[in-house]
């Protein structure tokens, strides 16, 4: 049962993520004038569908990993190319590659911007009603013997700012130093109505999260209060989501940065099985956890997508930044190379992220106990 409802949320979480990323390329093609062929959540033969009065097919298909939209004059359903053949005017002013630059940029732009927005539109709407964890960023209690002891951090010292993030609520320093361990951090705190900059490097311990994974995450050693779900006007409840969604995606693509750089492991790089996981989990804990999630997922998506690797939107950006600065698109050969390069990179993400996925959920040895 605990499978089956895993199953069904991660299918759900998915599709309206999905759907929200490629309505955002839609819209904007249409307001650029493009004609869309078809709207698909899902790959592979279509179990439901229906045509509009512009002529575009919105289908459901069977393979619940993605989506597109289809554009006029597309080779396939990526836009890696226009059909080889000669476009009427009529047919040219309608179709996607035969719009400047610019507009396609637009279109392109659109589906990651589309996710960032449902996610901080998502939070805003759960700050207001369900509230944001929120307390004083104001340090109640320093451990002895502690990082935070040696580099000098004093009770009723308040944070005003890390490593140039100010910081409104003590959760917004939680989270930094949580995902920092090993790396030295910039803080400024209000002291006697004085500003006073110490820096400080994370240490690391091991945690339990709400999977029963081991993880190892930073700590100072510092304690602040209590804190209380504060629900926010909508004005208000929006700039919170508008920061908490920019302080994400900026720790996410450190996290990816040091990734990279060897720095930081990779334990919590998930594929479609830990998601799945994690989507049957998170629903036990309430709807407001589970919109949490989506928001979190939706700016994962947004920002993934944005990355400059072919097959990805930001693969096309980096293609039609690199013909604004030439004058003319890349060649047709470059492209189709570009093309192969991205599909073998997000294979091998998908296929690493998934083994990590089998490795931290124990599959093998919960196959072997079915026997």
């Amino acid at each position: 049962m605990s499978f089956i409802i895993s199953i069904f949320a991660f299918i759900f979480v998915l599709t309206v993520l999905v759907f929200v990323h490629e309505l955002g390329h839609y819209a904007v093609a249409r307001w650029c004038g493009i004609r869309v062929e078809t709207f698909s959540v899902g790959f592979g033969p279509e179990i439901k569908g229906w045509t509009d009065s512009k002529g575009t097919r919105w289908k459901i298909s069977w393979i619940p990993f993605g989506g597109y939209v289809k554009f006029f004059g597309d080779i396939g359903v990526a836009s890696g190319g226009v059909e080889n053949r000669t476009f009427t005017p009529e047919e040219r002013s309608v179709s996607f590659h035969h719009k400047s630059v610019f507009r396609r940029i637009a279109v392109v732009s659109a589906g990651p911007l589309a996710n960032f927005i449902f996610a901080i539109l998502m939070m805003g709407f759960l700050y207001s009603t369900f509230g944001q964890p929120f307390s004083t960023p104001i340090i109640t209690a320093v451990e002895p013997n502690s990082i935070a002891e040696s580099a000098g951090f004093q009770p009723n010292d308040r944070f005003v700012e890390i490593n140039g993030y100010k910081t409104d609520r003590f959760e917004d320093l939680m989270q930094i130093v949580m995902t920092s361990p090993g790396r030295e951090l910039t803080f400024v705190v209000e002291r006697s109505e004085q500003n006073v900059p110490i820096k400080a490097t994370p240490g690391s311990r091991t945690v339990i999260d709400r999977s029963g994974n081991e993880r190892e995450v930073g700590y100072l050693g510092i304690r602040g209060g209590e804190y209380e779900m504060a629900r926010h006007p909508p004005h208000l409840a929006l700039w919170y989501a508008t920061k908490q969604t920019s302080f994400i995606t900026q720790q996410t693509l450190y996290a990816v940065y040091g990734m990279l750089k060897g720095t930081v492991a990779t334990d919590d790089l998930r594929g479609p099985i830990g998601i799945a996981q994690l989507s049957g989990e998170i629903t036990r804990f309430g709807i407001a956890a589970t919109f949490e999630f989506m928001a979190l997922l939706s700016i994962s998506l947004g920002l993934i997508n944005l990355f400059p690797i072919p097959m990805l939107d930001g693969g096309h950006l980096l293609y039609y930044f690199i013909e604004v600065l030439r004058g003319r698109p890349l060649g047709q050969k470059a492209q189709e190379f570009g093309f192969r390069v991205g599909l073998a990179l997000v294979f091998s993400l998908m296929l690493f992220a998934t083994w990590n996925d089998v490795i931290q959920l124990q599959v093998f040895e919960r196959v072997r106990g079915m026997f």
